[in-house]
């Protein structure tokens, strides 16, 4: 029930919310020279800068108390947000012997994005996050073959704004490819996403409520040499499906990546990718 004035009326009220992002990634990077228990480490940084707007077209339907006629609208709220999102530092330790390397990691979230539990539109999630997980690649350079899959669990903790905890979700990232030629790269990609345990806090109001997500499609990478250093863009794209409270449909990455032009002993098909949590 909504009171307005004197006056008390029951509306309903459906809703589709649109969230296109314009959001642009940059992750510098080290490696360190020593070896660290027999492995290569490495350290990044993840920062986020973009644009996201939100647009919820609600159908209201208010059917006064005292009165036998009920009024339709229709009412379109908009909300636009431009900023940084949350920083995500990571260490990774990786083996190679031959064709086979494997890979650990550990990550995180820290909420300094931007955010506003009052908005529609928000960048960054509100609340920090570790993400841990380890990954294997094959990768055959005489036959050009590769296979990657990265798995992780990730840990939310609480949103000091709304008091709401999201539960911990298993993600596993997978890709296969092949070089067609020392410079152009094509194959296949895919991730799950599953909560596996029910959100929480003293702010939770709708229960349980687990999500999900799978999303499958095709990646196309090329490496341009530039002297010393070599560019390497890559684009996939997913079709999502299987969803549950998450929605679900295409999205599209590109990465660009700058190194050194010395063979390095691992390509990695399936980057390790956090899902935003909810």
């Amino acid at each position: 029930m909504i009171r307005i004035g004197r006056a008390a009326v029951d509306e309903s009220v459906s809703a589709i919310s649109i969230s296109p992002e314009d959001l642009a990634t940059v992750t510098p990077s080290y490696t360190f020279a020593t070896p660290v228990l027999g492995g290569q480490a490495a350290i990044a940084l993840t920062a986020t800068y973009g644009r996201k707007r939100t647009t919820n077209d609600a159908v209201i339907t208010t059917a006064p108390r005292d009165g036998p006629f009920a009024t339709t609208r229709f009412d379109t709220v908009s909300d636009v947000v431009t900023g940084f999102g949350d920083l995500s530092p990571q260490i990774s330790l990786r083996w190679n012997a031959g064709v086979h390397n494997v890979m650990t990691y550990l990550t995180g979230n820290i909420p300094v994005g931007v955010y506003n539990r009052a908005r529609l539109s928000n960048i960054g999630i509100g609340h920090g996050a570790l993400d841990g997980g380890a990954g294997y690649t094959y990768f055959d350079e005489k036959t050009g073959y590769e296979f990657s899959a990265v798995a992780g669990l990730t840990y939310n903790f609480i949103n000091p704004s709304t008091e709401y905890q999201s539960g911990v979700d298993v993600h596993l990232d997978w890709g296969a490819s092949r070089l067609l030629t020392k410079q152009l790269q094509i194959g296949l990609v895919g991730y799950l996403y599953n909560q596996a345990s029910c959100d929480g806090g003293s702010g939770d109001r709708v229960g349980c409520f687990q999500s999900r997500v799978a999303g499958a499609g095709a990646q196309l990478g090329y490496t341009i040499p530039t002297g010393e250093l070599e560019g390497n863009v890559n684009v996939r794209a997913y079709k999502e499906f299987a969803a549950a409270n998450r929605p679900e449909g295409w999205n599209v990455w590109l990465t660009y990546t700058l190194s050194p032009a010395e063979p390095t002993p691992a390509r990695s098909a399936a980057p390790t990718r956090r899902m935003p949590a909810k």
